[in-house]
This record gives C-alpha cells, structure tokens and sequence, in this order.
C-alpha cells in the first residue's frame, strides 16, 4: 500500500520527477519551480525511455516538458558533435522558441542547440551544425533542403519530437515529416504532441511511435476565466475607429490585435500607423526577417501594438501583453481560447475584447458555448440573435459537438459564413 501511496503523490517539484541537478539550476534561474500538469505526467515517462502521444495546446508548458528529460538523457549518455535530438515545428517563430527554450534549460550541460528554418539565408544554420549540434529544432521545408545538400545526417538521432502535429497537417507538412521520419533510425525514443487529433494526425501518430503513453491536457479554462472579457456588438465599417479610439484609451499598455486574414491584418496595422498608434502585422506573407523584427519590437516596447493572424502567432509566447482585441471573431471557437491566452501571462491581470458585428454573432454563440460563460457586452446592446451562454452548461454544445465528431471522421470543420 505505501508503495501505491507514492505513486499517487502529488509531485510538486521539479527534483521529485527525477530532474538533474544541472536543470534544476537552470529551472531556478527563471524561477520556474512547480511544474505544470504536462510536465508532472510526461517527464518521469520520457526519463524511463517511453514514446509519448501527448495532446495538450500551447500554454501548457510542452517545451519545458520535453526539452528537460531530452536534454537530461543526451547529457548523461556518450558525447558526440552530431545531431542525437531532432524536434519539428510547423513555424520559424516556434523553432525559435523552442530552441530558446533548450538553450536556457541546458545552460550548464555544454549541449548545444542549432535551429534551422527558411525564409532566411542557410549560411549561418550551416555553419551552425558544422560547429557541432547535439540537438537541432526546424521547420521541416528547411531541414530538407540542408539535408538533400548533404549538410545533415539523421543517422544518430536517439530522439525524435514532433510539435504541434495538427498544424504541421493545416500548413501542408505531413508528407515532408514522413520523407524526415524515413531517414532516422528506427531504434529512437519519439514524442508527438497536437492541441487536436484528426484522423491524418493519428495515423502518423500510430506509424511513428512505439507503445506510447497517452496524455490528454484538458484547456485551462480557469485562465480563461480568470482574463476579462469583453465584447463590442458593432457595425463592420465602425471597426477601425472603435479599434483606434480604445488604443488611444490604453496608456502604456501593449496590445496584440488578431485578424483573421493576412490582408485584413495588414489594413488594420496601416490604419493604426497613420492614426499615430505605432503598429506592426505578422502573417504568413511577411517574410522571417520581417516577422522577427515585428515580434522584437513589439517584445522591447517600441510598437505598442501586434495586429496577428492565428497561423503566425499560434506559439508565439511575447511576456507582457495586457490586452488582446478580436478585431475578427475566429470561426473556430478554439482558436478564441488561443488567442486571449496571450494575455494574463504567469499570473498578470489581462483583458481581452472582441468586436462583434452582425455577420460574426454565430461565431460569438460557439464561442459562448465551448468557455461554457457569456461574454459582458462592453459596447452596444446585445442583439436578440445572439443568444446567451449557460454558465452552468455541462459539455459543450451541439455546435462543438458537431466539430468533433467531424474531426474524428477525419473531415474538416466547417466554417460558418
């Protein structure tokens, strides 16, 4: 019986799943001391050597996640200067994250990180893994490229991460991480982890791994209830002065905006700019270089404000943000989960608000529906159409019923026009 006792402890710190001394170091440095449910479930797994299918979103602290049992069992095994650790991202700004993220943890294990991506020049990444990489993070297109010019081997990779599986489906990547998977060895320990399982994630899942443990991360939704929210039923062509005019209101504050398409997103950052709001846009046109130097402006505070699609900011972690806006409602009402989660980082109040016009009340009932709470109207009157959430409501609606039972079917969703 004691022993069953201790395996249903709560674990609360890092030292009890096993974490070496040279990582819990680094974890003190960032005052990282309690780990997050992801982290208590999957590290003492990973430690044992197991493949893992974890479904958990951004937010949950993944990276820490894998990044620390990684990094613990390639700093206690054989040390060589080539590739043992390969992670995939479906984004140049998750790679670089991530790869952020194995530098910090590692910091006093002399492992080294090299991330590779497109959309820039390759000559430094290439020089980058001719120094000597024990752990490469990219984007699947790039890794490609560098391996079919014969700058990388994959022959002695020992662990295999794939990030964010579903989006790596919605971007057009499965075929290349397939082509990439081909090239491992086949005695490697792998992780996938995806937000969502459609049924082409599954089969990779069911191709890749060896009798994985399966973890499932519910959403937070106390961080979602613990933001405020808001919403302001308005007119489409009333969107950009109200946007402008609730800025202006927001002394030193920082502000991500989401559209929902990359030409939206770049009217809405030009109409800030000429109103003398410094404003900048990321999306999927804009190039690396142009995305980086918008995110480190925004990061050091010398635009106060991001207008972002869902596709380029999906990971993107940017500490300090204290409103988001929904100048679009998502037509997936998890995406609206994503979004706001920019906000209210590591216990920061933050506020969230969405513009809500009449084309967009279906989208604004889902929502309602999935964080199972009614949003305060904070501008205009609600319309009799668009509906009431039930806080109390116990599982999600037909709406988000219908979703998923489509997901399963390896459909996609349908949008609501």
């Amino acid at each position: 019986m004691r022993r069953k006792f201790w395996i249903l402890k709560t674990l609360t710190s890092f030292s009890e799943l096993g974490v070496a001394e040279p990582l819990n170091r680094a974890l003190a440095a960032r005052n990282y001391t309690r780990p997050t449910p992801i982290q208590a479930r999957a590290i003492p797994l990973l430690l044992q050597g197991r493949d893992l299918l974890g479904c958990a979103q951004t937010g949950t602290g993944k990276t820490a996640a894998f990044a620390l049992p990684v990094l613990q069992l390639l700093h206690g095994s054989r040390r060589r200067r080539t590739p043992r650790a390969l992670v995939l991202a479906p984004t140049h700004e998750l790679a670089i994250q991530i790869s952020d993220g194995f530098r910090a943890y590692g910091a006093n294990t002399g492992l080294r990180a090299a991330v590779i991506f497109g959309g820039v020049p390759q000559r430094r990444q290439v020089d980058a893994l001719r120094r000597g990489a024990d752990i490469v993070v990219a984007t699947p297109g790039r890794l490609l490229d560098l391996m079919g010019q014969g700058h990388l081997s994959l022959c002695d990779i020992e662990h295999l991460v794939l990030d964010e599986a579903d989006r790596m489906l919605d971007m057009g990547f499965i075929r290349d991480v397939r082509k990439i998977v081909e090239a491992l060895p086949h005695r490697r320990q792998s992780l996938l982890f995806s937000a969502t399982m459609p049924q082409e994630v599954a089969r990779l899942a069911a191709d890749i791994l060896y009798k994985p443990t399966r973890i499932d991360i519910a959403p937070e939704t106390v961080a979602v209830e613990a933001i405020r929210q808001g919403v302001h039923f308005v007119e489409t062509r009333e969107k950009s002065a109200l946007l402008r005019d609730l800025i202006s209101d927001m002394q030193s504050s920082r502000v991500i905006v989401f559209t929902r398409t990359k030409h939206r997103a770049n009217r809405v950052a030009d109409h800030l700019d000429r109103s003398g709001i410094a404003a900048e846009a990321i999306h999927g046109n804009k190039s690396q270089g142009a995305r980086q130097r918008a995110l480190d402006r925004f990061r050091t505070g010398a635009v106060g404000v991001l207008v972002a699609t869902d596709i380029a900011a999906r990971g993107i972690d940017v500490a300090g943000a204290t409103h988001v806006i929904n100048y679009e409602l998502p037509n997936e009402p998890e995406s609206y989960v994503h979004r706001i989660g920019r906000t209210a980082r590591a216990g920061a109040d933050g506020t969230a608000l969405s513009f809500c016009d009449a084309s967009e009340l279906t989208y604004l009932r889902d929502i309602e529906t999935l964080i199972r709470m009614p949003i305060a109207v904070d501008g205009g009157e609600r319309p009799l159409n668009a509906g009431r959430a039930k806080p109390d409501r116990k599982g999600p609606g037909r709406p988000q019923r219908q979703r998923n039972r489509r997901r399963r079917q390896g459909k996609p969703a349908r949008s609501v026009a």
